[in-house]
């Protein structure tokens, strides 16, 4: 993620940042995203299956059936 962020990108692409991570540390990981493409003006697209994550974001497109809904 720092790495990434370091290049200070116009996108940035997140599968699963958190998928691995216990909940606590999995919030501490989005908050740090979320502050640093805050302050570089980056946007994040990122992938999740934790709707408890997704809902902290500012939008959310859902993958149904095999459909964007």
């Amino acid at each position: 993620i720092g790495r990434t962020l370091a290049a200070r990108p116009r996108l940035v692409l997140a599968d699963e940042p958190t998928g691995n991570l216990d909940e606590a540390t999995g919030d501490a990981v989005l908050d740090l995203m979320l502050s640093l493409v805050a302050e570089t003006g980056a946007a994040l697209l990122m992938v999740t299956h934790s709707n408890r994550l997704a809902n902290r974001l500012n939008a959310r497109v859902h993958l149904h059936a095999g459909r964007l809904v």
